[in-house]
């Protein structure tokens, strides 16, 4: 049985229920615009995904409405470190130099999954014009000239169609918006592959912090706090695994790593995990007439130093500015073809060169003349308070300020 809304023009589609998806709908919702959010699972993804979102996109959350449940949910942190693995040098420094000059000198922990749930309850709680419609798989796009037609499909195989006068692919880096479009997603992907487990095991026990940054060609990795359950806490452990080929596979050198890294087998329980490839990846235009996109449909990014989540984040505040304007009259649609250029132009230009040189040092060695570079211009970060300064600064360089308002053809 086919299932056609087609006949209601739906102002805004949006295809994607994860982060991006979600905030943006919220966003829209609190403008008044009336929001469908097509999901191809059928509840929220649970798997291990981004955890920490930089101080300098915490002020868009705010605008939001969603800072503070999600602090309640989640924790502030302050604290960053840097673990020679080879020498066992540490290098520590912290966000307490924004203090006094920043809304929120912090960082928020919190797995993207539990975000999702405060978005979710906060649209139920405050009764926002949102329709969440899980297990719904996308599959066709028609451009009408002045409407789009979705066409998605039932767990049942029959089509469920949708009109909109605007819609938004943010349905991640396999995008299926981004491929109906027939988008080429240019750059390359990594070799090797991310695992990221989320483990309980007294890190700050053994003298980890809140973030720990392992340099070390074999056993590099990013260790961060989710949260306080059990005896030690949830943590984010993520490696960088060059033969991830098979479940078996990457289940045994897990437990290298493991024994490497978190020596007490009788205080580590792993609560999940996941394998992922690292992409540089970038669409060639983030809008097509009608239909536009954002976070990892638009970019992709190797998630060394949290920028994936960051860009998509600024995607979102930026894009629900914009169209918001444009759905309700104030704006021509100029501002969305800014949107477009400018969200590509920070990925290109600033995103994609810093994760790639993070990751390079992260999962790199420090003996060679560049590990041995980069790893000098760390160690300023222990009594050079500008060093810190405008490290911790960079975040805020990725955010593109809102140009809705402005005047322009």
């Amino acid at each position: 049985m086919e299932h056609d809304s087609a006949g209601k023009i739906r102002p805004v589609v949006i295809v994607g229920g994860g982060p991006v998806g979600m905030l943006n709908a919220l966003g829209l919702a609190r403008q008044g615009i009336p929001v469908t959010v097509l999901e191809r699972n059928a509840d929220v993804a649970r798997a291990p995904r981004a955890v920490v979102y930089h101080w300098a996109t915490l002020e868009g959350l705010d605008r939001l409405g969603i800072l503070a449940p999600a602090v309640e949910v989640g924790f502030k942190k302050k604290d960053y470190c840097f673990l020679n693995w080879s020498t066992g040098e540490r290098v520590r420094y912290g966000l307490s130099t924004l203090e006094g000059t920043v809304a929120h000198p912090y960082n928020l922990h919190l797995a993207q999954d539990r975000l999702v749930d405060v978005v979710l309850d906060v649209i139920q709680r405050d009764s926002l014009p949102v329709d969440v419609r899980w297990s719904r798989n996308v599959v066709g796009l028609r451009d009408a000239g002045d409407r789009v037609v979705v066409t998605a499909l039932l767990p049942d195989g029959s089509p469920e169609r949708h009109t909109a006068a605007w819609v938004i692919g943010a349905d991640g880096a396999s995008s299926g918006v981004r491929n109906l479009l027939g988008m080429p997603f240019d750059g390359f992907t990594w070799p090797e592959r991310f695992v990221a487990t989320d483990v309980h095991y007294p890190f700050e026990e053994e003298g980890f912090d809140q973030t720990t940054f392992v340099v070390d060609e074999q056993y590099g990795a990013i260790i961060v706090k989710i949260d306080n359950s059990g005896d030690a806490g949830l943590w984010r452990y993520t490696y960088s695994d060059p033969v991830a080929e098979s479940p078996e596979s990457v289940e045994h050198r897990m437990r290298c790593f493991f024994d490497t890294l978190l020596p007490k087998e009788d205080r580590r329980k792993l609560q999940a995990y996941s394998t992922y490839k690292m992409h540089q990846r970038c669409a060639p235009a983030f809008r097509s007439n009608r239909v536009l996109l954002a976070g990892d449909a638009a970019h992709a990014t190797n998630p060394t130093g949290g920028l994936g989540l960051t860009s998509g984040l600024f995607d979102t505040y930026l894009l629900v500015d914009a169209l918001g304007s444009v759905v309700h009259g104030r704006s021509d649609d100029w501002v969305l073809d800014r949107y477009a250029h400018e969200r590509r132009r920070v990925f290109k230009e600033l995103v994609s060169p810093t994760a790639s040189a993070n990751k390079k040092f992260i999962f790199g060695s420090t003996a060679t003349p560049d590990g041995a570079a980069a790893w000098a211009r760390v160690r300023k970060l222990t009594d050079d308070e500008q060093a810190v300064r405008a490290r911790l600064m960079f975040p805020r360089s990725l955010e593109t300020p809102a140009f809705a308002a402005q005047e322009g053809r």
